[in-house]
C-alpha cells in the first residue's frame, strides 16, 4: 500500500495492508428490538442507530433496555457494523463504541481490534474509501440487505503505525467536537428565537406582549397590513407568469438581471439552475426590483407563507427582480421588525385563515392587505428588530461554521482514506 494524499509531514512510511480477518476478533450481538426499549435501564445500541444517527465514535447512548439472559455487553473500544438494513449504503459503515457495559443488539457484527489498530481508526477505514465500496457490494438481499462477519473479514484494510493512527483520530475527534458545538449553539439559538417570538408579540387579543424591553409601556396599536406596507406583484396585473414569458426574453446565463425565485431564496442561492432576464425584461419588471432591503412573501406553492428578508448585498447579481409566486413588501416602518412580525405565530395564523382550502394553497395581495396586526411605535420596533437580527446573525454564523466543518471533514476523509 502507498500513502494517502493528505498526511502529517512527520510520517513518511508506507501504510501496511492486511485482510480485516487478521486485525480483529469477531462476534455477534444478541437479541433485542425496538419493542424492548424502555425509558430507563441499561444503555443499548440497536443496529438502526448506526445509520439513522451515524457517528464514527459512540460515547453517549440515549436508548435503554432491561438486560436479558445471554445479553452481549461492550467491553470498550469495540467496532460495530450493522448486520441488516434497507440499503447497502446504509449498512456499509462502522462505529467504535468507547464505553463498556453497553448492550449490543443482535443485528450487530462486533469487531475487537488487536492492539496495533486504533478502534476509531478501523471504524473510519471501514466506512470510507475502497473498504466501504467493497462492503456495500457484499451486502446481499432484496427488501432487507445483510452483512455478515465473513463479508467484513474479506476486506483489505490499509493502516499506518499506531502513532499515526492516533494522530489522525485526534483530527477527526476535534472536527466532530466543533461540528457538535456549532450545531448545538445553532439549535439553542433557534429555540430561544422561537420562545421570544411567542413572548415579544401580543397574543390572544392582548394589547402588549408578555416580554418587553425596559422603557416601553404604551399599548400596541392595531393596524392593517395595507396601512404599513406596500404590496407589489406585477404578475397578478399581468395575468400570469406565462403571459410575461411571451413578452420578454429569458436567458440561461449571463443575462442582464437575475430573476430571483422563491426556490433561490429558500436554498440561499446554492442551487445551480438560475434564471436571467434581458434588459427589456428588467425594465418591464422594474417595480419588483430587489435593489433595496425588502421582504418577500411566497403566496402560492410549497413554501407559501414563508418570509424572506432580502438584502441587496446578499444577492449574487448586481441587478435582480423578483420571480413569480411571491409578493414583494416595502415599508417605512422598521423592516426587520416587520419581517419578524410576519414570521410570528400570531400573524401566520391569521394569514392561513385566508389561504384557500381547495386546490393549490394560495392567497392574493388583497387578502394580505386586510390582515390586522399589532404595532408598537417606531423606537420599540427598532429595538425588537435589532434583537431578532442579532439572533438570526448568530444562527447563520453557527450554521455556516457547521457546514464549513462538515465540508472539511468530508474532504479529509476522502484524502486520508483511499
Amino acid at each position: 500500500m502507498g500513502k494517502p494524499k493528505i498526511r502529517f509531514k512527520e510520517f513518511t512510511e508506507d501504510w501496511e495492508q492486511r485482510k480485516a480477518a487478521d486485525i480483529a476478533e469477531y462476534s455477534k450481538g444478541n437479541g433485542y428490538s425496538k419493542s424492548d426499549l424502555t425509558e430507563i435501564g441499561t444503555p443499548i445500541i440497536l443496529y438502526g442507530r448506526l445509520y439513522t444517527k451515524y457517528q464514527f465514535v459512540i460515547n453517549e447512548v440515549d436508548t435503554f433496555a432491561v438486560p436479558k439472559k445471554g445479553a452481549v455487553y461492550s467491553e470498550g473500544n469495540e467496532v460495530i457494523v450493522p448486520a441488516s438494513g434497507e440499503t447497502a449504503g446504509d449498512i456499509a459503515r462502522a462505529s467504535a463504541v468507547e464505553k463498556s457495559g453497553v448492550l449490543l443488539g443482535g443485528d450487530l457484527n462486533i469487531l475487537r481490534p488487536f492492539d496495533f489498530i486504533n478502534p476509531l481508526f478501523l471504524a473510519l477505514a471501514i466506512s470510507n474509501g475502497e473498504p466501504q465500496k467493497e462492503l456495500a457490494k457484499r451486502a446481499q438481499g432484496k427488501s432487507v440487505v445483510h452483512i455478515h462477519n465473513s463479508d467484513i473479514q474479506e476486506l483489505s484494510i490499509s493502516y499506518p503505525t499506531r502513532t499515526e493512527q492516533d494522530k489522525i483520530i485526534a483530527v477527526f475527534r476535534n472536527l466532530d467536537n466543533l461540528i457538535t458545538l456549532h450545531q448545538r449553539k445553532c439549535n439553542e439559538t433557534k429555540k430561544l428565537k422561537k420562545y421570544m417570538l411567542q413572548k415579544m408579540f401580543p397574543q390572544n387579543g392582548m394589547k402588549v406582549p408578555e416580554i418587553r424591553f425596559e422603557g416601553f409601556t404604551g399599548d400596541w396599536e392595531q393596524r392593517k397590513v395595507e396601512d404599513i406596507m406596500s404590496c407589489i406583484t406585477d404578475y397578478v396585473a399581468a395575468g400570469s407568469f406565462a403571459d410575461i414569458r411571451e413578452n420578454v426574453t429569458y436567458l440561461n446565463e449571463n443575462g442582464y438581471a437575475q430573476l430571483v425565485r422563491t426556490v433561490d431564496l429558500k436554498k440561499k442561492f446554492t442551487n445551480d439552475d438560475f434564471v436571467f432576464v434581458d434588459e427589456n425584461a428588467f425594465k418591464y419588471l422594474w417595480r419588483v426590483n430587489l435593489n433595496e432591503a425588502c421582504i418577500v412573501l411566497p403566496n402560492i406553492g410549497a413554501n407559501i407563507g414563508e418570509v424572506y428578508y432580502v438584502e441587496p448585498s446578499e444577492l449574487p447579481e448586481k441587478n435582480n427582480v423578483l420571480g413569480p409566486n411571491a409578493i414583494l413588501l416595502r415599508t417605512n416602518e422598521d423592516k426587520y421588525f416587520i419581517f419578524i412580525l410576519l414570521s410570528s405565530n400570531v400573524f401566520q395564523k391569521q394569514l392561513f385563515e385566508n389561504v384557500g382550502s381547495s386546490g393549490q394553497p394560495k392567497f392574493n395581495k388583497t387578502e394580505l392587505k386586510s390582515i390586522a396586526v399589532s404595532m408598537p411605535d417606531i423606537n420599540e420596533q427598532k429595538k425588537i428588530g435589532s434583537y431578532f437580527k442579532s439572533l438570526d446573525h448568530l444562527i447563520t454564523l453557527h450554521q455556516r461554521k457547521c457546514d464549513e466543518l462538515v465540508k472539511i471533514k468530508k474532504y479529509m476523509l476522502q484524502n486520508m482514506f483511499a
